[in-house]
């Protein structure tokens, strides 16, 4: 399916700087766990920001993974590297790292030196297994002490769960951090927790899964052709969503073999990745229910990458996509032309 139209502007790198973790949750989006080995070379990683900076439309670095901070000499260096070219740079951590409060100010202090300008804290149930909330709050704290002032938390959540935000702010540590700190900001969001199975289903609570009823509510695919994703081995995907390392439609390309923009020309020449980032997964299966009614979409999936992965797994809706998605041309187009010129970018609102 080749392109039909504009693409958006604003593009983001996300690095893998290495698959291995110290934690192994159940699920995991990204098939990382303390075993995991394979990592990028510090030379793989300044060659990709390198590229990213000399296109035009990429403003955003971020360093993930796995645990990037396990990779740190190489993580350093790619930060500083993203900041040298005028590139926003941002570091998503379980903050297993911030075992004193000592050893979090020395960590978090390298990653402001070498202009770390974010920082995501990712928790949970399944985090809590590996991870204590103690020192994940530890490092919410350390990080605003050494300067990084855009912090943010994200809590995973199911219908059943010990940790969730309320939990958090209720904390005696992060109580302590808030009165130290009253005009300290934490931006805090809950995500669904998905498996990778598309069949599996678990329990979010009705309001949190997709519908013909809730369907107006569900957007486009921010995440898919804008941005782009250097895995730990070298391979480049067109999204950094949970599971793309399970979707082989999703890789583009190895840097050993592309450039960063030779696998963009790539992706954007494919319609379904079009159409995923303009109506997004739910709109696609409720597209495809319509057309064979066999399909049975609704109150499955309150994780979009979760709906993502029957998108492309289900053989009886790539079968409808690649009879019918012509008739889909030109309302691609108009999003497209919506999303390059008329959406207006609004900030995140704070929230403690």
């Amino acid at each position: 399916m080749t392109s039909v139209g504009a693409l958006p502007l604003f593009k983001t790198l996300s690095v893998m700087p290495t698959q291995r973790c110290t934690a192994e949750c159940l699920h995991c989006g990204t098939l990382s766990s303390p075993r995991a080995r394979t990592a990028l070379s510090r030379e793989h990683v300044l060659a990709a920001i390198d590229q990213a900076a000399a296109l035009a439309d990429y403003r955003v670095v971020v360093f993930t993974g796995g645990e990037a901070t396990l990779a740190w000499p190489t993580l350093v260096a790619g930060i500083r590297r993203a900041h040298d070219h005028g590139l926003v740079t941002r570091l998503v951590t379980n903050g297993h790292w911030a075992r004193s409060s000592a050893a979090a100010r020395r960590r978090t202090g390298e990653l402001r030196s070498a202009g770390l300008d974010e920082i995501n804290f990712s928790t949970g149930d399944q985090h809590q297994r590996f991870v204590a909330l103690e020192r994940v709050i530890a490092g919410i704290r350390a990080a605003y002490e050494e300067g990084i002032t855009t912090i943010a938390l994200m809590i995973e959540s199911v219908a059943e769960r010990t940790i969730t935000r309320h939990s958090v702010i209720e904390h005696p540590d992060y109580q302590a951090f808030v009165a130290e700190y009253p005009e300290a900001r934490l931006l805090i969001t809950e995500s669904p927790w998905m498996p990778l199975d598309e069949r599996q289903i678990s329990r979010y609570g009705e309001a949190a899964v997709a519908n013909d009823a809730n369907l107006a509510s569900r957007s486009g695919c921010d995440s898919v052709l804008s941005t782009t994703t250097l895995q730990p081995d070298g391979s480049i995907t067109a999204c950094c969503g949970l599971g793309v390392r399970t979707i082989p439609e999703l890789t583009v390309g190895h840097l050993d073999d592309i450039t960063i923009g030779e696998a963009d020309r790539r992706a954007g020449d494919d319609f379904l990745k079009r159409w995923l980032r303009v109506e997004g997964p739910e709109h696609i299966l409720h597209w495809a229910a319509r057309h064979d009614q066999s399909i049975d979409w609704q109150n499955q999936y309150a994780h979009r990458c979760q709906a993502c992965l029957r998108v492309y797994r289900d053989p009886s809706v790539r079968a409808v996509i690649r009879e019918f998605h012509q008739e889909k041309h030109a309302d691609v187009l108009v999003g497209e032309y919506a999303l390059h010129h008329l959406t207006e970018s609004t900030p995140h609102p704070e929230e403690r």
